[in-house]
């Protein structure tokens, strides 16, 4: 008897967990002809009409920025703000009428006399007519540095001349040659020599560029070119500077010794 009844209470027990949970749920609405979805224009014409608000405030910050900015400028940063650039000596109103922003695209730090401007967004930094910005920095209330974000890195600007087109080509050619060392020294000739030859169209004088790219055709196995460019690199020599400075150009003094060599190898090797 005691039997039976446990194999009915464990039925009775099995069917009751297997049975499916009920949940209170409210019906579905089902929509009929001549229903119609509730609207949301106006949560749209809201967000609109907030954005309109904030991007009037943003204008109106700019235009008084832009006051300020050009109230008591010298001709040249007059100039330079109204072309949309930034450039040495300007204050803190000038450098945002040049960028066209409003201090909420930056985060600004003060230390002393010195000032820093760094963008608040890396994906969609401030950027003036030349390129984007990375970096204003200030000093006694005026420009003293600043720097881009370009292709192969940050191009600094702390002199006249590096705003200058002959300025920004060399500080190009700088980070091409940096760039091109690098690939070097991991073997890799083919991305060294492409950096190379894209500085050499940027600087077409310079003897030790010369020489770079010679030991990188040579170590190519490229004995012809690298011939041709070690004999380049001799000829743009100016030997008697080399001499008269001494120490300071112990390099292209090893360069040129190594350049020699190679030529007389190579040449054996024809």
């Amino acid at each position: 008897m005691k039997t039976t009844m446990c194999a009915v209470l464990g039925l009775a027990i099995l069917a009751t967990a297997c049975a499916p949970k009920r949940i209170d749920e409210e019906p579905l609405r089902v929509m009929e002809n001549g229903d119609r979805v509730p609207s949301n224009e106006g949560p749209v014409r809201a967000a609109a009409h907030a954005y309109e608000i904030d991007q009037q405030a943003a204008a109106e910050a700019r235009g008084a920025t832009l006051a300020d900015a050009l109230a008591s400028c010298t001709p040249a940063i007059c100039e330079a703000v109204t072309r949309g650039e930034v450039m040495l000596g300007m204050n803190r109103a000038q450098v945002l009428a040049a960028t066209g922003t409003t201090e909420a695209s930056w985060q600004i730090r003060e230390s002393g006399n010195a000032m820093v401007f760094v963008p608040v967004r890396l994906d969609d930094p401030p950027s003036d007519a030349v390129a984007d910005l990375a970096l204003v920095q200030l000093r006694d209330g005026r420009v003293s540095t600043y720097s881009y974000r370009e292709a192969q890195g940050v191009r600094v600007v702390a002199e006249p001349a590096d705003a200058t087109t002959e300025g920004r080509a060399d500080a190009l050619a700088e980070m091409l040659i940096r760039e091109g060392d690098d690939y070097a020294a991991r073997g890799d000739l083919d991305a060294a020599l492409d950096r190379y030859d894209r500085a050499s169209v940027l600087r077409p004088s310079d003897p030790m560029l010369d020489y770079r790219i010679a030991t990188v055709l040579d170590k190519a196995l490229r004995p012809v070119e690298a011939l041709i460019r070690y004999q380049l690199f001799l000829h743009r020599l100016d030997l008697e500077r080399i001499q008269a400075v001494g120490e300071a150009y112990a390099n292209i003094a090893a360069a040129q010794i190594h350049a020699r060599e190679r030529i007389i190898v190579l040449e054996r090797n024809r």
